[in-house]
């Protein structure tokens, strides 16, 4: 498990480029691994399970201190890729392409698999600490609570699908869900917004493989922007706008702890 450390937004306006996305830019999908990456904003944990040849185990390590991974904390998971299953604690999930699964606190046993491993499943994971235990709990598509926004004229056309939120499957803190843009459609979450009180973690996919999101970010006084390809992730910190501008439409996944679980907990920003 690899660790990264606090950026302010003090330090941020002097960053390059390359320190920019050093500092924010996660890329962990690897065929045939589960890889981590152990974040100091809300201690959340981010992470990529593509299993191929076999089963791939979500064990804890030295930086969590904790006999298992959930001892202390819960669980979001998007599986973006091919059909496959999560195994927590002997219960058997299967795991349809946009399907999502909490995990709660005090789950002892993670196992990811993929039904074909020629086309296997690719898990997201993002993990907060959890001071309450709440059921594991299936996110499947048909059960989500579907909202629509944007047009066709502002090229932001999308649908947002919620599955852990305050008014769906509960949890300690996180809140998970996905958005997925139109045909035509590019921009995401604009006008953009801070949220002082949780940070954000931007997954994007369904990018081809010469398409790109320039995700902006930084205070609203002094934005700047990232480039990712498919299936790259960005960590927003709270005094960070978070919205994206693609070469195509795509899809994201957005994952957020803190404070509070309102979704529409939102400052606005007008510049």
């Amino acid at each position: 498990m690899n660790m990264r450390y606090t950026v302010g937004k003090n330090e941020y306006k002097r960053m390059t480029t390359q320190e920019l996305r050093d500092a924010f830019l996660i890329d962990l999908f690897e065929d045939g691994k589960l890889n981590l990456l152990y974040c100091e904003v809300e201690r959340s944990i981010i992470g990529a399970a593509v299993p191929t040849a076999g089963s791939l185990a979500l064990n804890s390590g030295k930086a969590m201190a904790s006999d298992y991974f959930c001892q202390r904390r819960e669980i979001g998971v998007l599986n973006i890729g091919g059909h496959g299953t999560v195994t927590v604690d002997g219960t058997l999930y299967e795991m349809e392409p946009h399907d999502g699964l909490y995990i709660g606190r005090g789950s002892k046993d993670v196992v990811f698999e993929s039904a074909v491993g020629e086309t296997p499943a690719r898990f997201h994971l993002v993990s907060y600490p959890a001071h309450t235990e709440y059921p594991t709990t299936q996110a499947k598509k048909g059960d989500a609570n579907v909202i629509e926004l944007g047009s066709i004229e502002d090229s932001n056309k999308r649908t947002i699908y919620q599955y852990i939120h305050e008014n769906g499957i509960q949890s300690c803190q996180l809140v998970m869900g996905f958005t997925v843009l139109e045909p035509g459609s590019v921009w995401n979450t604009m006008p953009c917004h801070t949220h002082e009180r949780r940070t954000e973690v931007y997954m994007y996919f369904n990018l081809d493989e010469s398409s790109r999101v320039f995700h902006m970010m930084g205070p609203s006084d002094e934005t700047r922007h990232i480039t990712l390809a498919n299936e790259q992730s960005v960590i927003s910190p709270m005094w960070s706008i978070h919205s994206g501008c693609g070469t195509k439409a795509y899809a994201f996944c957005w994952t957020m702890g803190g404070e509070n679980q309102r979704f529409d907990d939102m400052d606005h920003v007008v510049f």
